[in-house]
C-alpha cells in the first residue's frame, strides 16, 4: 500500500517547529506540510479545533489530513488527560510538540516519558495506557485502515459524553477530506 506521508519527514518538520508558542508551532507545521505535500493538507479555512474523547481521555484535535489510509492531526490539551490508546490495524506516531506524554505497555513497571521532539510509536495491534500530566500537544500521524479507528474515536462521545456536536463536526471534517482525496485519486 502506498502512503503519501513519511513518519521521519513529519517528525523532522515537527522538531524544527518546536521552541515557539504552540500556535506558532502549529502554523509552521501546517504551512510546511502544505508546501511539501501540495493539495494534501486541509487549507486553514477548513481547519477547526474539535473536542475528542476517546479511550477515556479528553483532548482537542485539529485535522490536517485524512483519507482512507492516513491521517495527520494536532492533538492536545491545555490541562492534561489520561486514557487508553486503543488497539488498531494502523500504526500511530505521536510527536510531542509541547509538554510531556507518559505511557506504558501491558506488563510494564516503568513509565515511558516523551518530551518535545520525541516520537512515541504505537505499532499495529499494540496498545498502551497514556497520560499527559499537564498541557501537552502533539502532531499525530496514523497509517493503516483509518475508518476502522473511527468507532474508538467517537464511542465515548456517542455513549458517555453524548456530544453530538463533536461527533457531527468530526464526521464533517473527515468526510470532506476523504472525498477531496478520492477526487484527486488518492486514498
Amino acid at each position: 500500500m502506498g502512503y503519501i506521508f513519511e513518519p521521519e519527514i513529519l517528525h523532522d518538520v515537527a522538531r524544527r517547529a518546536i521552541g515557539q508558542p504552540i500556535d506558532g508551532v502549529i502554523t509552521q507545521i501546517a504551512d510546511e506540510l502544505s508546501e511539501r505535500y501540495p493539495g494534501h493538507i486541509l487549507p486553514a479555512k477548513d481547519r477547526e479545533w474539535i473536542f475528542n474523547v476517546a479511550g477515556g481521555a479528553m483532548g482537542q484535535m485539529m485535522v490536517l489530513h485524512s483519507s482512507i489510509t492516513e491521517y495527520i492531526m494536532i492533538f492536545g490539551t491545555p490541562i492534561g488527560t489520561e486514557g487508553f490508546s486503543g488497539r488498531f490495524a494502523a500504526e500511530d506516531h505521536f510527536m510531542i510538540l509541547e509538554g510531556e506524554q507518559w505511557s506504558y505497555r501491558e506488563g510494564s513497571f516503568e513509565k515511558e516519558v516523551y518530551r518535545p521532539g520525541d516520537r512515541n510509536v504505537l505499532p499495529r495491534g499494540a496498545a498502551k495506557g497514556y497520560r499527559m500530566p499537564d498541557k501537552c500537544f502533539a502532531l499525530e500521524y496514523a497509517r493503516g485502515l483509518i475508518p476502522a479507528m473511527l468507532p474508538f474515536g467517537l464511542a465515548d462521545a456517542m455513549s458517555s459524553t453524548l456530544d453530538a456536536t463533536s461527533v457531527a463536526r468530526t464526521f464533517k471534517v473527515y468526510a470532506k477530506a476523504v472525498v477531496g482525496n478520492l477526487a484527486r485519486g488518492k486514498v
